[in-house]
């Protein structure tokens, strides 16, 4: 049987120390997207609410980020909620609704310090006017910062956003705005909340699950993929540099030989 997709064990990950500097002897992937997994079930190991593995992923975000940034990677994109989080108990969508707030109020200046700037996708309509706020707020605060983007995926569905495009490009095909020629993959990335970003070249899932889950589906096509066991309040700056450094390792042909 073949083994298409590798999964890193925690034995796996402590084999190797890195530093910052030896990573970055090697090409450093522009653009690294992070699917954050596993809080809750962190939380249940130990016995606390799930609330407390969110509040605690949340401090990762952070220095994942300065490590991130410190690497030169581009764009760092994390799936901080999707549009079926809703479905989760009232009461856990409301912290989490809490959280972007809560982060970006504790750290926008640091962030601004960094030259780190914050960008979201996702239909931020149907947040919370406070959430709303405080991503409007970041935003606005970083827009002329020219470091790291950090790009999070808030309220974001990956089908939904296929849809919102094909709509889009329909309206203008009907309209005669564009012609059947003219619609090709560049001009259909076009539409994506993507747009401004090359996609992805790496992307991180952590907690064991081996699944995209509605997540950037497009922009996918040609990523690398490193699944690691650890749950996300784990997720530790070696674990990123390790995920960064088995990239560089791999052989990137697009479909060519």
């Amino acid at each position: 049987m073949f083994n298409f997709i590798k999964k890193w064990t925690n034995s796996e990950q402590s084999t190797q120390t890195l530093t910052v500097e030896k990573v970055k002897e090697y090409e450093i992937p522009e653009h690294v997207a992070i699917i954050m997994d596993g809080n809750g079930r962190w939380a249940k190991k130990r016995s606390l609410p799930r609330m407390a593995g969110h509040h605690e992923g949340m401090k990762v975000v952070r220095k994942i980020t300065k490590l991130a940034n410190e690497l030169e990677i581009k764009v760092l994109t994390l799936y901080a909620f999707s549009t079926e989080n809703w479905k989760r108990p009232k009461t856990e969508v409301d912290y989490l609704m809490k959280l972007p707030e809560e982060f970006l109020n504790t750290f926008l200046p640091e962030l601004v310090t960094e030259n780190v700037q914050v960008h979201v996708i996702g239909d931020l309509t149907k947040l919370p006017e406070h959430t709303q706020r405080a991503v409007q707020k970041a935003m606005k605060d970083t827009e002329n910062n020219t470091g790291l983007v950090l790009n999070f995926a808030l309220n974001y569905g990956s089908r939904a956003e296929i849809l919102q495009a094909v709509k889009e490009i329909s309206k203008f095909y009907k309209d005669g705005v564009i012609s059947l020629e003219e619609i090709n993959e560049q001009l259909f990335s076009s539409y994506l909340m993507t747009s401004s970003f090359k996609d992805p070249d790496l992307l991180i899932r952590t907690s064991g699950e081996l699944r995209l889950s509605n997540f950037l589906l497009w922009q996918l096509a040609y990523t690398e993929f490193w699944f690691t066991d650890v749950f996300w309040p784990d997720f530790s700056e070696q674990h990123f540099l390790q995920a960064i450094r088995d990239y560089q390792q791999r052989g990137r042909r697009f479909g060519g030989v």
